[in-house]
């Protein structure tokens, strides 16, 4: 048997919690002495330790912990209550790291007021291309309601696109308008350039119209992070006597797994003031 101090060691965590896990119940010593009431406890018990800290660590409260232990859970079924929890985690981390990112695009923007370049803007016409694409709608069109619904319709439209074995001959597109129901939430279209004939069926194929006159600008980096290029095309539009005449559509150029290094186009139509 190993004193409290040495089981402490040995599990890597402090006498204190130790002493606390025995007064909730939640992890007793194997033998307390009834004249001195040192607590003993054995190797084995450090099975036990490692569920409820693995458990703690992920978040459970010590009550979930001591329910989920006295069930008796397998090892596998423990193992899968984990993989679980710690993908609810991850999920969690990488929606406060895009938040993150829009909060120093906010922070960005304010910065560079009046100092962002905008000499990299040029009118230009944007010609009809065929596309197919997948709709949805969001919120809003913040950054924090569009990725996390544009995302998920591209993997979906790239799946059945692959599927249906229609090739891809361009970029992706993503486009967006006001919802119809006319409470301020957007509908987004998750397009890609294609050759296909236009069809009915779970992915719409159709033809782009062309944008007579549109303001462009690029934008590097994830589009969490698209405030101070969108901001600063807006700016150079009114400052040079244009007025907006829709929401930009964005043009990927580039797209590798590192979404810091993405390349998109920013292409806003619009007409003389």
């Amino acid at each position: 048997m190993f004193t409290i101090g040495d089981f402490a060691r040995h599990g890597r965590v402090s006498v204190r919690m130790l002493r606390h896990y025995d007064a909730i119940g939640l992890l007793r010593p194997a033998h307390v002495d009834p004249a001195t009431g040192y607590r003993s406890y054995t190797a084995d018990q450090l099975t036990r330790l490692n569920r409820v800290i693995a458990l703690k660590d992920l978040g459970f409260g010590l009550r979930q912990v001591r329910d989920i232990v006295e069930e008796k859970v397998t090892t596998e079924e423990l193992r899968g209550m984990l993989r679980l929890r710690r993908s609810e985690l991850e999920t969690a981390m990488t929606a406060a790291a895009s938040r993150l990112a829009q909060v120093e695009a906010r922070l960005r923007a304010i910065e560079s007021e009046g100092h962002m370049p905008t000499d990299d803007v040029i009118i230009k016409k944007v010609p009809a291309v065929r596309v197919a694409e997948l709709r949805a709608t969001a919120a809003s069109f913040a950054p924090e309601h569009i990725s996390p619904v544009i995302g998920p319709l591209y993997d979906e439209l790239f799946r059945l696109l692959g599927a249906a074995g229609v090739a891809v001959t361009g970029p992706g597109i993503a486009y967006y308008e006001d919802d119809a129901a006319g409470d301020g939430r957007i509908t987004v279209h998750a397009a890609v350039q294609v050759s296909a004939p236009l069809q009915d069926g779970d992915v719409t194929v159709l033809d782009l119209p062309l944008l007579d006159q549109a303001a462009t600008i690029v934008h590097r980096g994830s589009m969490d992070a698209v405030v101070p290029t969108a901001q600063a095309l807006a700016r150079w539009i009114d400052g040079n006597g244009y007025r907006s005449a829709g929401y930009p559509r964005e043009i990927t150029l580039e797209c590798p797994e590192d979404r810091d290094a993405w390349v998109t186009e920013l292409q806003a139509p619009v007409s003389r003031a």
